[in-house]
């Protein structure tokens, strides 16, 4: 048995104490997340001072947290909305990610997803991009004229086209996401779906987060002459975040982190993570 723990972490690139040591401030981190995330269902714009002062922690620890999981006070913003796009059949779902006993443990087990837009000769580009939460990974992403159905089912679609199927798929509660299409897709995978309460938008702070990050490293649209000059650069970008930008939460690009789960199996990563 020695043997073999020693032949699975030289394997794996890792120490043996790894395989007695389990880290806790990830875990401690998410249930520090939901508790915040329950506050500000109440005060919306509180900050992470008056946070700490309703939940009776430190205010660096809050702000460690939001800054991580992209929670940001609520502020009223209003998407463009595409006057030709057709409502459809919906039904809601629970946000699974307030469970104090789900989080981000492996890659593939979480996934996030959402759409931006971008200002471009007058009109609007929309992107959907979707987010592993343990890898911080772009796993998948479309960038359309306009937004509806086939802008989000697309991104996932390209997500899952070279990875494996996630266990839950986490969004907003927008009418893409909600469409019969699009929560079929996922269910006929076996797909668990999950989403934020109505008018919660850090619920989803994930991709708020690396959307504000990612239209800083794209810089100003409008610089661009032809439309195709400017999605070769929102790919150009992502595969820069995945693979060459320093995540602050990981220490290293997300592609670099994810390189090191590859290849083995659940319960290796569940004891080391």
């Amino acid at each position: 048995m020695e043997a073999s723990k020693s032949a699975l972490t030289d394997k794996i690139g890792l120490s043996r104490s790894t395989l007695y040591y389990k880290r806790l401030q990830p875990e401690k981190d998410w249930l520090t997340k939901i508790e915040i995330e329950k506050v500000l269902r109440t005060h919306h714009s509180y900050g992470h001072k008056r946070i700490a002062r309703e939940l009776n922690i430190n205010k660096k620890r809050v702000l460690r947290v939001m800054k991580i999981y992209g929670i940001k006070p609520y502020r009223r913003r209003r998407k463009p909305r595409d006057k030709a796009e057709k409502k459809e059949e919906s039904i809601a779902y629970p946000n699974l990610l307030l469970d104090k006993v789900i989080y981000p443990s492996y890659p593939n087990h979480i996934w996030a997803t959402d759409f931006t837009y971008l200002s471009f000769n007058g009109k609007f580009i929309y992107l959907a991009t979707v987010l592993d939460l343990f890898t911080r990974e772009i796993v998948g992403f479309n960038v359309l004229n306009r937004h509806d159905i086939s802008l989000v089912s697309n991104a996932l679609i390209h997500g899952l086209s070279d990875r494996n199927t996630p266990e839950i798929l986490h969004s907003d509660r927008g009418s893409e996401y909600k469409s019969k299409s699009y929560t079929c897709l996922a269910e006929n995978l076996n797909i668990k779906i999950s989403m934020s309460h109505p008018g919660c938008p850090w619920e989803n702070g994930y991709q708020e987060s690396f959307y504000s990050h990612f239209k800083v490293d794209l810089g100003d649209p409008s610089r661009f002459i032809h439309l195709g000059q400017l999605v070769y650069a929102v790919y150009k970008t992502i595969h820069i975040y995945n693979h060459k930008r320093i995540h602050s939460s990981l220490k290293m690009a997300p592609a670099e982190y994810a390189k090191r789960f590859k290849g083995r199996t659940l319960s290796d990563v569940q004891f080391s993570v």
